[in-house]
């Protein structure tokens, strides 16, 4: 086995806040041989998302946390470099669950093989992968969008986000993005097609948003919560369907602050007849292959675009990771491990 040492990136404590270097620690560690149906992977991309800040904490979720000392968690592309499974050999581009590191040994069986001259590998990370499954499972199963209704989506520049506002789009919806910065607004318009784009940064970002809705909001998609939220309930519908896969807003530990608004929220769930519904992507797995189909359709047609923030190696994750739950990114965030 030529490769004996991958370099990781672990765990080293919980944060209370907003991730920094204090948290994660670098180290290099032996790998072991691959066992009987098992492969020795090289990492090219790992994947950065935002539900990685939940599995940093010990609070009760979905998923349980990291625990402390241990490589973080995490999607990847790999390269095959030692197989022994019959159905992969040296060579094989795979997609994986290998985490922040640059080689693991792992199980054969929870690999899945990617033709490189069907689309560039990253996108199954993205577009093409667990992001891109995320939109399409949450907005055509939970919102259900109609042609003529409003569909608005916040981080709308996001893998997410923006694969949420285009397939809007291809089902006859008008699209409404938020975002941060006039930047990844004309971005929305001008490259993805969106009907309108809000700065939810500007002073009077709900004076924005109520007029790029004149006939109010049937479909939010939550990425987010927080100030962004406050400034699309009043503009709900009746009727009105809230898909929710994100609180971004909330991951690093912010609170709102007043009175308690829970009464007030539930009388409009009530006389307006809302649907909010929270979701993982994993629930709508068997929708996973027309997914596959319809997206790839989609892409080569050129009805969705995607975009790609990429960072170079391994140890630029922590940081890269942290200004993805400000917003920092533009676009899907990957970190190249190797080439």
């Amino acid at each position: 086995m030529a490769q004996t040492v991958s370099h990781q990136i672990r765990l080293a404590a919980r944060p209370e806040g907003r991730p920094g270097p204090e948290h994660f620690r670098a180290e290099d560690q032996p790998v072991p041989a691959p066992g009987e149906g098992q492969v020795l992977l090289q990492t090219l991309y790992l994947s950065l998302d935002p539900y990685m800040r939940g599995r940093m904490s010990a609070t009760k979720s979905y998923a349980d946390p990291v625990p402390l000392g241990e490589v973080m968690e995490g999607g990847t592309v790999s390269r095959v470099l030692e197989s022994r499974h019959p159905g992969f050999a040296p060579g094989d581009i795979v997609l994986s669950h290998s985490g922040w590191q640059s080689h693991a040994v792992a199980d054969a069986k929870g690999l899945h093989k990617l033709d490189p001259g069907a689309a560039p590998v990253s996108t199954a990370l993205g577009v093409l992968g667990m992001p891109g499954f995320t939109a399409y499972a949450g907005l055509l199963t939970i919102g259900r969008p109609q042609p003529g209704e409003t569909v608005v989506v916040a981080a709308a520049t996001g893998p997410v986000g923006s694969a949420v506002g285009q397939i809007a789009r291809i089902k006859g919806a008008r699209a409404v993005g938020i975002a941060g910065g006039a930047k990844k607004c004309a971005f929305l318009r001008d490259e993805l097609g969106f009907d309108a784009a809000v700065d939810h940064r500007a002073p009077d970002f709900a004076e924005q948003l109520r007029a790029a809705c004149p006939g109010g909001i049937d479909i939010y998609f939550e990425n987010v919560g927080g100030a962004v939220w406050d400034g699309v309930f009043p503009l709900l519908n009746t009727f009105a369907r809230i898909p929710v896969c994100g609180l971004v807003a909330q991951y690093n530990g912010a609170t709102a602050t007043g009175p308690d608004r829970l009464q007030g929220l539930m009388r409009e769930v009530l006389s307006r007849s809302l649907t909010i519904r929270g979701f993982i992507q994993r629930e709508f797995v068997a929708q996973r292959p027309d997914f596959l189909r319809e997206m790839a359709g989609w892409i080569a047609e050129g009805k969705v675009r995607y975009r790609e923030d990429v960072v170079e190696g391994l140890d630029r994750a922590p940081e890269a990771f942290a200004g993805l739950l400000e917003g920092r990114n533009f676009g899907k965030l990957l970190v190249r491990v190797a080439e």
